[in-house]
């Protein structure tokens, strides 16, 4: 037996609630799975929190187990780079949303797509990271490859006191960037500043409509808003500066203008987590490993227990979770 968040709906009936499953349940929900995985922790993201709350179509297959995140030791394994014993992690590829994911005691998942722990990480600090983190690890080495340098000005990091925005903030600090941090939540500044954060601005400034063209002042991006506050954040950057694109907190569209683009010469970068490449993944994570500072990550990281991440999907979603949720799946 093991415990899980499980997600069921029939018609318009709807419910999430923890439950103790038999162990062959994952033999008939992930039989595609040749890895089966002891998860130690999870965590809740924004996809998690719209799974949970049955807000959206995340969910593609019923009943299903979300957690789109998991850290734990393999305990069976018939894939050829793994076997029990193996500290691994776990990342997107649709778990949580069309395989069985990992908000519970135990996961069958590919081995195809998981990614060795790094040996300076345990299971809770790599879901501190988890997808947010490994997210904005990959937004500031776009940065990077890109050709933004620390001494090129600023880097304005929106949604900053969300687990993107917050590991965001503590890598580009420590790479020497001035970083800039908006938000709505002012009374955060403190904390946001403890990141390493320069400057706190009102997420106000950017999120209502406004010009194609603005006063230039980026030097590069890091947006897991979109809409209006993508549209704005590259009308305010500088020439050739570089806006990297990870999230929708605000919406999923962009009301913006092409002028920045063709006049300024400002470049959009797209990032996607979910089925990013295996090598890109591996060096994200061992990036993360390498340089975050874990006093910064203890700072950002709030522990729940695996009941406590139901009513938590619905504080995330309104934007009141303020850096990581780290699930504990054994509470």
């Amino acid at each position: 037996m093991f415990r899980a968040i499980l997600l069921e709906k029939t018609g318009d009936s709807f419910s999430a609630a923890v439950r103790e499953l038999e162990d062959d349940a994952l033999e008939r929900h992930a039989a595609d799975g040749d890895v089966t995985v002891r998860i130690g922790h999870s965590t809740l993201n924004y996809k998690d929190g719209l799974a949970i709350a049955n807000r959206s179509p995340v969910v593609r297959r019923w009943p299903m187990v979300p957690g789109i995140d998991g850290a734990g030791v393999v305990e069976a394994s018939t894939h050829p780079h793994w076997k029990a014993g193996d500290r691994v992690v776990l990342n997107g590829w649709g778990v949580g949303e069309s395989h069985w994911g990992c908000l519970a005691g135990r996961a069958r998942l590919r081995g195809d797509w998981l990614v060795p722990l790094p040996a300076a990480l345990d299971a809770r600090r790599a879901m501190a990271i988890g997808t947010a983190g490994y997210t904005a690890m990959l937004c500031v080495t776009a940065l990077q490859e890109q050709g933004v340098k620390a001494g090129d000005g600023e880097i304005l990091v929106t949604g900053a006191a969300g687990g993107v925005g917050s590991v965001a903030i503590a890598l580009l600090a420590g790479r020497g960037y001035r970083a800039v941090a908006s938000t709505g939540r002012l009374g955060e500044a403190d904390y946001l500043r403890s990141l390493g954060a320069a400057e706190v601005i009102d997420r106000a400034a950017l999120s209502a409509p406004g010009k194609p063209l603005q006063k230039e002042r980026w030097a590069g991006v890091v947006d897991a808003v979109g809409s209006h506050t993508l549209a704005n954040a590259c009308a305010q950057t500088r020439y050739r500066g570089v806006v990297v694109a990870c999230g929708l907190a605000q919406g999923m569209d962009l009301p913006g203008s092409v002028a920045p683009f063709i006049l300024r010469g400002v470049r959009l970068v797209g990032i996607d987590s979910v089925m990013c490449p295996m090598p890109e993944r591996r060096a994200a994570w061992q990036r993360l490993a390498d340089e975050l500072d874990l006093g910064r990550l203890d700072a950002m990281t709030t522990g729940i227990g695996l009941a406590d991440a139901i009513p938590m999907a619905t504080e995330i979603l309104a934007g009141r979770v303020r850096g990581r949720l780290v699930v504990d799946v054994d509470r």
